[in-house]
């Protein structure tokens, strides 16, 4: 197994946003296998990697994403970042009422367009204090900031990302199919490995998450596919590697689940 590294949130609090730079951008490069520990703050935040796949986790869903996808976080939420593979993230710190609404109070997957990746990347991403700005420059500024917020309106919401349970023996189950998805296929070899019968993780799953078993994993196998099609790997291995016995039962799964086959689905990564 990979040894981890577990590092501390990179001064969040220098990068506060203010009413004069209501955006804030931060660049961070991580290594493989390296966990942000968990924080929060007072401000929304925008999270994605320009190279490489993160995991983005809350108290009650995580998240898996590859570049072409980002993950909002609201106001207050408690998070944690982990590398999946070494990777340059950016983030993207937003201060009250930039995004008002209902559908901005809780935490979603984005499509990252392409202007939206080249914005982010000319935006200033120094902490305070911030260098002292001309007028060409303010104003420069202010303008990639009103594109980023249309972009963030405008961004696509995805069905990626799965609810995590409080029942802890569930919990360390979903924890260990974060970790290793393609390790088993059924429950009853999960529930072997978990110490429980498959019948009560199948009424956990219905009680703690509102859906089977079958549907979390294939939710969980669908981030982690998009991950490595990002990396441009061919569908027979993703296959083999998520556990499927053959390509065509993995494309099955795909089309089932989002109505399209993986050609389709996994185009933008």
């Amino acid at each position: 197994m990979a040894s981890r590294t577990s590092v501390p949130a990179f001064s969040p609090e220098r990068f506060a946003p203010t009413a004069e730079r209501p955006l804030r951008a931060k660049a961070r490069a991580l290594e493989h296998q390296t966990d942000i520990q968990p924080h929060r703050h007072d401000w929304g935040q925008l999270v994605f990697s320009m190279t490489g796949a993160v995991r983005v986790n809350t108290e009650a869903s995580t998240y898996i994403v590859p570049p072409s996808r980002a993950v909002w976080i609201p106001p207050g939420k408690v998070h944690a970042v982990t590398a999946i593979e070494q990777c340059d993230l950016r983030t993207l710190y937003l201060g009250p009422g930039l995004l008002p609404g209902e559908a901005w109070s809780a935490g979603r997957v984005l499509e990252v367009s392409p202007l939206l990746r080249e914005l982010v990347l000319a935006l200033p991403s120094t902490p305070d204090p911030v260098p002292a700005e001309d007028a060409e420059d303010a104003e420069r500024r202010r303008g990639i900031e009103g594109l980023v917020l249309a972009e963030l309106r405008r961004a696509r919401t995805l069905a990626l990302g799965v609810t995590l349970p409080q029942d802890a023996r569930l919990r360390r189950l979903c924890e260990a199919m974060l970790r290793e998805p393609g390790r088993h296929a059924g429950l009853e070899e999960w529930a072997a490995e978990a110490g429980a019968s498959p019948r009560t993780l199948s009424r956990l799953f219905r009680e703690q998450l509102g859906t089977s078993f079958a549907q979390w994993r294939s939710q969980l196998l669908l981030a982690h596919a998009l991950t490595l099609a990002a990396r441009g790997r061919p569908m027979s291995h993703i296959a083999a590697e998520l556990g499927y016995a053959s390509a065509s039962a993995f494309t099955a799964m795909v089309t089932r689940t989002v109505g399209m086959p993986p050609s389709r689905f996994f185009a933008a990564a």
